[in-house]
C-alpha cells in the first residue's frame, strides 16, 4: 500500500514538473514568436516558417494559423502512426498555440530600437530554451520533426530522418526567402543554426548531437521493447557483472538524440526507477542501418 501511495505520489510530481517545463518553454517560445518574430518580418524554418508563409496570403492572427497547422499535423500523426505517437505532441497542440493567443493581446516588442541582427540572436535563443525545455520532459511541439516522421514512415523508409527534416526546412525557409527576401531567408537561417545550439546546451550542456545510453534495469525488455518499437532507435544486449555483488544482468545500449533519451529516461523512470543509466557523449556515428550516417556517406 506504501509503494503504491509512494509511486503516485512520484507520478503527480512529474506530471507537476512536466507542466511547470512545458508552460515554460510554451511561454518562452511565444513570447520570441509575438515579441520579436513577426514585429521584425523575421521567418524560420519549421512550422513556424509555414505559417509566417501562410500568412503572407491569409491576412489572420499568427496564433490562429498556427492552431490550424497544429491540429492538422495531429491529426495526421494519429491517423498516419497511431494514437500513441500522438499522443507525445497533444500537450503541445493544444498548449503552445493558447500562449501565443496569450501574448497577441499584448502590444509588445523586446527590443526598444529597431536592430534586426539582434532580434534574429534574440529569436534564437530564446526559442532554443523553449525547446530545450520541452524536449527536457520527453515532449514534441509536434511541427515539421512530425511531418518528417510521416514521410519517413510512408515514403522514405530508407531515408535518414534528420536529412527529410533538414530538407522540409530548407523549403520553407527558401520558401521565405522568395516571399519576404533573401535577407530573411538568411536571416532565417542564422536563427536555425542559434536556436539548434541552445536546445542542445539547455538539454546537454555543451555535448553534441548524438548520445550513447547504457542501461542496467530489471525491466530490460519492456525497456528494449520502448526503445526499438517506439523510439525507433536499435538496441545492443550485453552481459555485464557487478564487482561488488558478484550479479549477472544484462545491460542495454543504444544510441540516440539529446531529446530521444530524455523520452526513454522518463519511460524508465516510470516502470523501474531503480534502474541505472548513463549517458556519454559521441562525437560521431557511421554505420549501415543504425538511423545515422553510412559509412559510404560523403
Amino acid at each position: 500500500m506504501k509503494k503504491e501511495k509512494s509511486s503516485s505520489r512520484r507520478h503527480m510530481e512529474k506530471i507537476g514538473l512536466d507542466l511547470v517545463f512545458v508552460t515554460l518553454g510554451c511561454l518562452a517560445g511565444a513570447f520570441a514568436t509575438i515579441g520579436i518574430l513577426i514585429p521584425y518580418g523575421l521567418s524560420s524554418g519549421g512550422l513556424t516558417g509555414i505559417v509566417r508563409i501562410i500568412q503572407g496570403f491569409l491576412p489572420l492572427n499568427y496564433s490562429i494559423l498556427f492552431y490550424a497547422g497544429s491540429l492538422l499535423i495531429f491529426t495526421l500523426c494519429w491517423i498516419t502512426m497511431g494514437f500513441r505517437e500522438a499522443r507525445k505532441i497533444l500537450l503541445l497542440t493544444v498548449l503552445y498555440p493558447l500562449a501565443l493567443m496569450l501574448f497577441e493581446q499584448f502590444d509588445f516588442t523586446l527590443l526598444e530600437e529597431e536592430d534586426i541582427f539582434l532580434a534574429v540572436i534574440y529569436y534564437g535563443v530564446l526559442t532554443g530554451i523553449s525547446n530545450g525545455l520541452v524536449f527536457s520532459r520527453g515532449y514534441s511541439f509536434g511541427g515539421t520533426d512530425t511531418i518528417a516522421k510521416i514521410i519517413k514512415k510512408k515514403f522514405l523508409p530508407q531515408m535518414d530522418l534528420s536529412k527529410i527534416l533538414l530538407g522540409i526546412d530548407a523549403v520553407v525557409i527558401i520558401g521565405s526567402g522568395l516571399l519576404f527576401g533573401r535577407n530573411i531567408a538568411l536571416y532565417a537561417l542564422v536563427t536555425q543554426v542559434i536556436l539548434t545550439k541552445v536546445t542542445e546546451i539547455v538539454l546537454y550542456g555543451f555535448e553534441t548531437k548524438v548520445v550513447q545510453m547504457e542501461v542496467i534495469t530489471e525491466k530490460q525488455e519492456e525497456v528494449a521493447d520502448y526503445i526499438m518499437h517506439t523510439i525507433g532507435r536499435g538496441v545492443t544486449h550485453v552481459d555485464v557483472v557487478g564487482g561488488y555483488t558478484g550479479k549477472e544482468k544484462n545491460k542495454l545500449i543504444t544510441l540516440c538524440s539529446p531529446r530521444e533519451s530524455m523520452l526513454i529516461k522518463q519511460f524508465i523512470a516510470g516502470v523501474d526507477p531503480r534502474a541505472f543509466v548513463t549517458v556519454i557523449r559521441v562525437e560521431t556515428v557511421w554505420g549501415y542501418g543504425s538511423g545515422f550516417s553510412e559509412l559510404s556517406d560523403k
